[in-house]
């Protein structure tokens, strides 16, 4: 009986697939993983790798260069790549890292500044998207550890799935393209359960489960605002802390403004209340590019 296998997206070798790991959405054998990988700021117990896609200022090689400049002085942040559902840009990918060193050391705000600048567009684009990936072991070392939390996760969207839905800026219409919902159920289990079973929009549901090592959050819509940014990377991180500390019991009962009320990094408070989303807040926020 001849053993399955597959190509490996760098190597271009054939493995055997149960030696398939998947990273950035390719299939990757365990060693080009590790090479792939191995630029990882600071990691700890979670990490954050960010796809940002830009539109409407050109696909070239040299614009990518210009940005990568920015990004990669000193040392390799990230890289650029070709996406299809892009008019005339491409995606901005980061290696992972702490939500620490992308707060701190990674140069977001140079970067979109001179994206900006050089004509691209995000969030007024109407294409991009903002997709923050997740390593699943931040939720604990076993696939039921990891299983619980996701699940939890999965509930908090559906029950908060209006007020994601204006913190994501897309229009309803966008996510039934990119990041569909997977519907709400009882219990936490159960949405798991149905998204393991091909609910939802595969690859392209609100929270992508397709990756073996890790979960990639699709709702947000692009931006070239540093604010925004952090904000987002901020709430996902706070969204797993709830995950991992909370039970089933504790999250299913759990309020908006319970929930937003814990919150006290600055970037987030401002773009909550910017959204309307903060304990009845609101203040004026700049537009989003």
């Amino acid at each position: 009986m001849m053993t399955e296998t597959f190509l490996c997206s760098v190597c271009g070798e054939a493995h055997p697939l149960e030696d398939r790991r998947e990273f950035d959405d390719q299939d990757l054998c365990a060693r080009c993983l590790e090479e792939e990988t191995v630029i990882c700021h600071e990691c700890g117990s979670r990490y954050f790798g960010v796809e940002l896609e830009v539109d409407e200022g050109g696909e070239s090689n040299s614009s990518a260069e210009a940005l990568l400049q920015i990004v990669n002085a000193g040392e390799e942040r990230a890289y650029c790549k070709h996406d299809g559902s892009l008019e005339d840009g491409f995606e901005i990918v980061t290696h992972p890292m702490t939500l620490a060193y992308h707060l701190e050391a990674m140069p977001w705000e140079a970067l979109l500044h001179r994206a900006s600048e050089m004509g691209y567009l995000s969030h007024k684009a109407l294409t991009c998207g903002f997709h923050i990936y997740v390593n699943r072991d931040t939720f604990g070392e076993t696939e039921a550890q990891q299983d619980a939390c996701i699940a939890r996760i999965l509930y908090f969207f559906e029950k908060h799935w209006d007020e994601l839905l204006k913190f994501s800026r897309r229009t309803p219409r966008q996510l039934e393209q990119w990041a569909s919902r997977y519907g709400y159920k009882d219990r936490p289990m159960e949405i798991l359960d149905h998204a393991k079973k091909g609910g939802g929009g595969g690859r392209y549901s609100s929270v992508n489960l397709q990756n073996r090592d890790t979960i990639e959050f699709r709702i947000f819509r692009g931006t070239l605002k540093y604010n925004t940014l952090a904000a987002t990377l901020q709430l996902v991180n706070r969204l797993c802390d709830v995950a991992v500390s909370l039970s089933d019991e504790m999250v299913k009962p759990l309020a908006w403004t319970t929930f937003v009320s814990g919150i006290w990094e600055p970037e987030l408070i401002q773009y909550l209340k910017e959204r309307r989303l903060y304990v009845n807040e609101p203040i004026q926020g700049e537009e989003d590019d």
